[in-house]
């Protein structure tokens, strides 16, 4: 992640949330965690996290839904001891896709949480 961060800017990642919901399942728990250490050994890196999904439904609902995912990794980082003022969550719902979405695999790359430096 820190990487990526540091070439591009962002870091995309596949987090695992139960379906419709902004529950993390527990590998997507483990990907929060990797969040968790970056932060903690970067004590300067400020990060949006946005989260994306793909157009299937409801777009307000999805813009919702995406909002709420990256509000629960923000609130799994602050429980952690991450200062909220490092932290931006954003939802971003369909608007961004990163591939048409016109295929299962297409739509499965679009749905991702994005680590943005701030």
């Amino acid at each position: 992640m820190k990487a990526e961060i540091d070439k591009t800017g962002k870091s995309i990642l596949y987090i695992n949330f139960d379906t419709d919901k902004a529950t993390l399942k527990p590998d997507g728990k483990q990907v929060a965690d990797q969040i968790l250490q970056l932060l903690q050994n970067n004590p300067s890196l400020k990060l949006s996290i946005e989260g994306h999904t793909d157009n299937t439904g409801n777009a307000d609902h999805n813009k919702k839904l995406s909002l709420d995912r990256a509000n629960t990794l923000v609130s799994y980082l602050t429980i952690n001891g991450i200062d909220a003022s490092r932290l931006k969550a954003q939802g971003l719902g369909a608007d961004k896709p990163l591939n048409p979405n016109d295929s299962e695999t297409n739509k499965a790359k679009n749905r991702r949480v994005e680590l943005v430096k701030l």
